[in-house]
């Protein structure tokens, strides 16, 4: 066989290859896992013409969704007997089209609301991945606080308490946090502050969210903090980096107002969710 002849006869297998392929566009309305026993993931979603679908889970476990051409598709699918690598779970929708032409959609996560659904016979045991997330989770965020005539530099940690689903997304609609900052050399330097979150997933980034806290010293203090925070891209499948800007002040003194900068890891790892 010469080399034109080997050539053509890849370039013809190539294309009768992406000739059994179709682009199906796949619009996923709920894709989540219920907080009681047993296990279900309730999954709704619609192609934008008349398929047959199947939903494949981490690349291993397959179930039928709409055994006949439709464009609306729904399925309860008990997951109970199963383990996860993660608590963020990947899946795939996969059909056939009218045309007998094959397709697979980009990837989609669900979370998952119960620990006990995780595999602990990794090569890395679970206890050992729990305390290295436990060491990620626990690290502050670092911060520039800018005054009117004074910069600091500050350390915070904030953990969301109770986190709100929707749907099925890969973050929460909001949450409700709880934070503490350490300003170094400002006259005040303890900061307590509870606020509410609400998160806008946006691509091709992760998230945007705005929120408002109220805040607190202890020392006479006491004032709101609106902010606005943009997730970047996940670490390890469970932490986001994010960026975030924050305004403080006291609405009797406004000589107190400062400025946030800071850049940290959000993780709804040990949150409620609802």
């Amino acid at each position: 066989m010469n080399k034109f002849t080997f050539t053509l006869l890849i370039v013809l297998m190539t294309s009768t290859f992406y000739s059994q392929q179709a682009e199906v566009e796949v619009i996923v309305i709920d894709s989540y896992v219920a907080n009681e026993k047993p296990y279900t993931l309730f999954l709704t979603f619609f192609t934008m013409e008349p398929v047959k679908s199947e939903v494949i889970i981490e690349n291993e476990y397959k179930f039928t969704i709409s055994d006949t051409l439709a464009e609306d598709h729904k399925k309860n699918i008990d997951i109970t007997g199963i383990q996860f690598d993660s608590t963020y779970v990947e899946y795939v929708i996969t059909g056939e089209t009218a045309d007998g032409k094959k397709f697979v959609s980009d990837k989609f996560e669900f979370v998952l609301p119960f620990r006990d659904m995780l595999r602990s016979d990794k090569n890395t045991s679970l206890i050992t991945v729990c305390c290295f997330g436990g060491v990620i989770f626990g690290l502050p965020s670092a911060a520039l606080v800018i005054e009117e005539d004074q910069n600091y530099f500050s350390l915070t940690k904030e953990i969301p308490v109770l986190s709100f689903y929707s749907g099925g997304y890969n973050y929460p609609t909001g949450y409700i946090g709880i934070e503490y900052s350490y300003i170094f050399d400002a006259e005040f330097k303890n900061f307590l502050r509870l606020g509410y979150k609400q998160l806008f997933e946006l691509e091709p980034i992760e998230f945007i969210s705005g929120g408002v806290n109220g805040f607190t010293t202890f020392n006479g203090f006491n004032g709101i903090s609106p902010e606005i925070t943009i997730g970047w891209f996940k670490v390890y499948n469970t932490f986001t980096v994010y960026s975030r800007y924050r305004f403080n002040f006291q609405p009797s003194k406004s000589d107190r107002n400062f400025h946030e900068i800071s850049i940290g890891l959000y993780s709804n790892f040990f949150s409620i969710n609802f």
